[in-house]
């Protein structure tokens, strides 16, 4: 029914299929450097850390503590990973997670009234990651040349 659009179609993937690689790159590295930064931020300031892990941040399954150095550990790993494309989609798959988790221990301020635009930064980095996880890191990572 709609074949006369067939050609054009071919014609717009030949025309940025150059641009896959540079286009998985650029969203490994904004994604990465965002959880990156919370981890530095998270380093720098420890005992800031485990208040906010034991007095504001609401996280499933573990202690405050041990929460805040599993999560500061990933923010700091992941991303890393991210960064190079060694295990991308793991790497993804984990901040993902991560994304998961602190959205649900920071529900509480996330879904109030006048925090849609920190709720829609995770939504964001969630659905950022899932490109990550679904097309890989694209020819510019160690994974692709380990591949080849």
């Amino acid at each position: 029914m709609f074949e006369f659009l067939q050609p054009a179609n071919r014609l717009a993937e030949r025309l940025v299929r150059p641009f896959e690689s540079l286009f998985l790159l650029a969203t490994r590295l904004y994604v990465a450097w965002q959880f990156l930064k919370s981890g530095w931020l998270k380093v720098a300031s420890w005992e800031n850390t485990l208040f906010l892990f034991q007095e504001e941040y609401r996280t499933p399954l573990l202690p405050p503590a041990l929460a805040a150095v599993a999560g500061t550990a990933a923010e700091l790993v992941f991303p890393s990973l991210l960064i190079v494309g060694l295990a991308s989609r793991w790497a993804a798959a984990g901040l993902f997670a991560v994304n998961l988790v602190a959205v649900a221990s920071y529900a509480h301020v996330l879904l109030a009234e006048g925090f849609e635009a920190a709720l829609a930064q995770h939504v964001l980095w969630g659905f950022m990651l899932l490109v990550l996880v679904v097309f890989g890191p694209g020819r510019l990572a160690l994974d692709s040349l380990r591949a080849r």
